[in-house]
């Protein structure tokens, strides 16, 4: 017998695996995937994952061997953490909160985190700021028996450029899969709105889909403000938008609640007004789409059409999205310094199974296995679900990164343009001015907030309270608050980091 201990996610093809695997489609969506991870596990074992197309973490019993078996999605779209006790038990769950405040969890900052966090802004790798509690990292399954844990890879990105197709063959593949996993999304008797920003990405998704509202969010202030973009795109598509006003004093607010709830530090600015935006828009759905993926799969940042000119040096400092603070700064800034953590040492692994693979090939996968599971996946699962709002990523999918995995680097970005062939795509049901519209970004004023005294008390009293110096040699805190204060605007991510990491701490160490 085979028993689910513990499931997050949504699978997509639950109808061909309910064909596969007999099982009656009139059950509730909760009922067909808990057959449908049973009956897959006792079908295929550990290769189930490999008939699933979604996003997904789980947890099963199987009594007939007495061990426990969990697995994460390729990408890590849902989380799944893990902790062994001193007493020989396994801990585990898509949530942290939900381990530590178990018997046996024993909580104790890792404080060798912080110097990772600094650089990247987020969690990497399969340590957590928690000692001794782990992650179980995409595309893994654990297998827990007799008091040992065994984890196993059952699938890793891979890349083999076909250079026998042109733009358009690669547009049309791109366009055809997407319309393929489309009815894929939601059953029958849901409803979903989607995210809407003034990109390619979220419009493309919104013009895909069956979704009648779309919802934004936006700023007073016109320079940093999107959302009248989004309600162009709206507009043409024949959808409702919904925005939501983000303000410096709700920014501001939010923010404990967000750490709490991301139960990591995250150091990225947009994170809290993706909360803000979930919130508002779980008052009038459940359930949205959202277009993360494209960018690392298909070339969307700015900076991968540099990567020539980055050639064989990538090795040596490339290690995802954000790389704010090197080592020398961290040196100054932190009490406790070890030589031995390196950001560049969570990525050297992927460099060698990259070997051989161009430049830009080798930026995207390491984006892929670090920067998408650790802020960007984190961030929308944790932010909806304590919103009370489920999203999924139809742009997340392996056989969307099947395509890009055979497509070469300069159908992704040349001189010009930025995701080439997925901007062509687009083009078929969206506008060229909104395909090909130049990545903006999700913006956020906070270089300009940070600064305001209006704003910022609470970034003050962290920086400066009582729990900064049991981490940071404030004087370089210091140091960097007033130049950043003097005009050198540039340092807000390293304000904004340290403060963030400073909210979390009090929020798991002091409040609780």
């Amino acid at each position: 017998m085979t028993e689910v201990k513990e499931y997050r996610g949504h699978i997509r093809n639950w109808q061909k695996l309910c064909d596969e695997l007999e099982i009656d489609k009139a059950l509730s969506r909760e009922q067909t995937e808990n057959e449908i991870l049973v009956k897959a596990y006792e079908k295929w074992g550990c290769d189930m994952a490999e008939h699933m197309h979604g996003m997904f973490a789980f947890a099963l019993w199987d009594d007939a061997e007495q061990q426990l078996f969990c697995l994460r999605d390729h990408f890590g779209t849902k989380p799944f953490y893990y902790y062994q006790t001193a007493d020989g038990r396994l801990l585990y769950g898509t949530t942290i909160r939900r381990i530590i405040e178990q018997d046996g969890f024993v909580k104790e900052l890792n404080e060798e985190q912080l110097q990772i966090y600094m650089s990247l802004t987020y969690t990497s790798g399969e340590d957590t700021f928690f000692k001794g509690l782990k992650k179980l990292l995409p595309g893994r399954y654990l297998i827990f028996k007799d008091g040992r844990i065994t984890i196993k890879r059952y699938w890793k990105p891979e890349f083999s450029p076909d250079k026998s197709r042109t733009l358009e063959d690669w547009a049309e593949e791109i366009h055809t899969t997407f319309q393929r996993i489309i009815p894929e999304l939601k059953r029958d008797n849901e409803t979903a709105e989607s995210f809407l920003s003034g990109g390619v990405d979220s419009s493309y998704v919104l013009a895909m889909t069956d979704a009648e509202v779309s919802d934004s969010c936006g700023y007073d202030d016109e320079r940093f403000d999107e959302s009248g973009l989004a309600k162009k795109t709206a507009d043409i598509l024949d959808r409702k938008n919904s925005r939501c006003l983000v303000t410096p004093e709700a920014y501001f607010e939010i923010v404990p609640w967000v750490m709490y709830n991301m139960e990591q530090p995250l150091g990225d600015a947009s994170a809290i007004a993706f909360a803000i935006a979930c919130r508002a828009t779980a008052e009038h759905t459940k359930l949205c789409y959202s277009g993360e993926g494209a960018d690392e799969f298909f070339g969307g940042y700015n900076m991968y059409r540099n990567a020539e000119r980055y050639g064989e040096n990538l090795k040596t400092f490339y290690v995802g999205n954000t790389n704010i603070m090197k080592e020398d700064e961290k040196k100054r800034l932190l009490k406790n310094y070890n030589e031995n953590v390196l950001p560049i040492n969570l990525v050297k692994e992927i460099y060698k199974e990259n070997e051989g693979y161009d430049p830009l090939t080798k930026m995207s996968d390491v984006d892929i296995q670090i920067w998408l599971e650790g802020d960007i996946y984190l961030n929308v699962d944790k932010m909806s679900t304590a919103a009370g709002l489920e999203v999924r990523m139809p742009l997340t999918d392996r056989r969307i990164f099947d395509i890009a995995s055979r497509m070469p680097s300069e159908f992704k970005v040349n001189e010009e343009q930025n995701k080439v062939a997925f901007r062509t795509a687009a083009s078929r049901v969206l506008p060229e001015e909104i395909a090909f519209r130049k990545k903006l970004g999700f913006i956020v004023p906070i270089r300009i907030w940070l600064a305001d005294e209006r704003y910022n008390g609470d970034v003050r009293s962290k920086l400066f309270g009582e729990t900064a110096p049991l981490f940071f040699n404030t004087d370089e805190v210091n140091a960097i608050w007033q130049e950043y204060v003097g005009g050198n605007s540039d340092n807000w991510r390293k304000i904004w980091t340290i403060y963030t990491f400073l909210v979390w701490y009090e929020e798991y160490f002091v409040k609780r």
